[in-house]
């Protein structure tokens, strides 16, 4: 477990640090912002009445900051304190779909197109007065769009453009699509961030009778683009590795996207292995129901499903019925963006909490310290399998 005591920080902070949680992303800000002030309350590094850490030990380092919106449903920034000099870090999830405001008197849910113009409008009312700005998108914004196929837009590489330009120096985002669109801005911070040791740490702490070694267990991606974080958990756990490739129709195209025909397998024997399925998303969901049969046919034992984002485009009966049918054990997703109660209440769903990851990163970032090894959990992931394997607690 990395903990923030195993790290010196020794460096001075860039600034008084202030987090901006705007809404939809309060719960994740909430907790990020307990763990910082517990953190620094306990910490004895920081000399009390050094003029350099001023504001270094607060009672909460959220700042208040509100998007309110006209009848017309057009919308401004407000911030009701003072930012300037600040190191300030704004949290924003992009798919929280449950926010609504009045249009005309008609209900509007907000979409990642509008939490997006919030985050603009609150760097806006910063105003250039903050020492640094660092945007916290875990969910990267239009990062399914990150290239062309024919003539279309970049929507991914022109709104990561329009932030730097606003004045935004570092965005940290979680399992982007595409990590390549960051060389829409290659002058610029940019962190994309797998949170396997999560993922591998619910697992364990949900199911004691896991043997983790290749001769009962196997990592499978369900398509190619999924390939890179299979390909790591197959490497840090020894375990071997299957992948997917799906078959699609180009001639058709059905809710944006081309149709998946079959997917096709590659790799060794899964009969009697425990699989876990990688990838960024779950978002209608039926491509992993898809493998997940498939791999029952092929005599897979348990299958565990592990994405990044559990969007749950088409609701959770799917998911359901396949649970029942015992086609899937687990489905793992983080808190990194909206989850509804129903999915919290299903039997098969483990919860992976990524806010005190965040608080790291952003307690390390403010002190202007290297977030290398944060990124790099290879060690941890190890440390605790040692732990599980002579069954202790985790």
């Amino acid at each position: 477990m990395l903990r923030r005591t195993d790290r010196t920080l020794d460096n001075i902070p860039v600034g008084a640090l202030g987090i901006i949680a705007l809404d939809g992303c309060n719960e994740m800000g909430n907790k990020v912002n307990d763990y910082l002030v517990q953190w620094r309350k306990e910490d004895n590094h920081a000399p009390k009445n050094d003029i350099v850490f001023n504001g270094y030990e607060k009672d909460t380092y959220l700042i208040d900051a509100k998007v309110p919106r006209f009848g017309s449903g057009e919308a401004k920034g407000i911030i009701n304190e003072s930012v300037r000099g600040k190191d300030l870090y704004l949290m924003v999830d992009v798919c929280n779909y449950s926010l609504t405001y009045s249009l005309t008197g008609h209900v509007n849910h907000m979409s990642p197109d509008d939490h997006f113009q919030n985050l603009k409008r609150v760097i806006a009312a910063v105003g250039g007065k903050g020492r640094r700005i660092n945007v916290i998108m875990p969910f990267l914004y239009e990062s399914r769009q990150h290239k062309r196929s024919g003539r279309e837009s970049l929507d991914c590489a022109l709104a990561l453009q329009e932030l730097v330009r606003m004045g935004v120096d570092n965005i940290i985002t979680f399992d982007a699509h595409d990590p390549r669109v960051q060389n829409a801005i290659p002058l610029n911070g940019f962190e994309t961030v797998r949170p396997t040791y999560q993922f591998v740490k619910g697992l364990l702490r949900h199911y004691k009778d896991l043997k983790i070694d290749s001769e009962h267990m196997m990592a499978i991606s369900p398509d190619e683009g999924a390939t890179g974080r299979a390909i790591y958990l197959a490497n840090v756990l020894n375990l071997d590795m299957g992948m997917f490739y799906k078959r699609r129709d180009y001639t058709k195209i059905v809710n944006g996207r081309n149709p998946i025909v079959a997917h096709e397998f590659l790799g060794s024997s899964v009969e009697g292995k425990d699989v876990i399925i990688l990838d960024d998303m779950i978002s209608s969901g039926d491509s992993i129901l898809d493998v997940a049969r498939q791999l029952k046919q092929r005599k897979a034992k348990r299958i565990f499903a592990a994405a990044t984002f559990g969007l749950f485009t088409n609701g959770l009966e799917k998911f359901d019925q396949a649970y029942e049918e015992g086609l899937i054990d687990a489905i793992l997703t983080t808190n990194l963006i909206y989850q509804t109660p129903e999915l919290l209440e299903r039997p098969y769903y483990i919860n992976c909490d990524m806010s005190k990851y965040i608080a790291l990163m952003i307690d390390t970032l403010n002190h202007d310290g290297s977030i290398s090894s944060i990124l790099n959990p290879s060690e941890r992931i190890q440390a605790v399998i040692e732990k599980y394997n002579r069954g202790e607690e985790i």
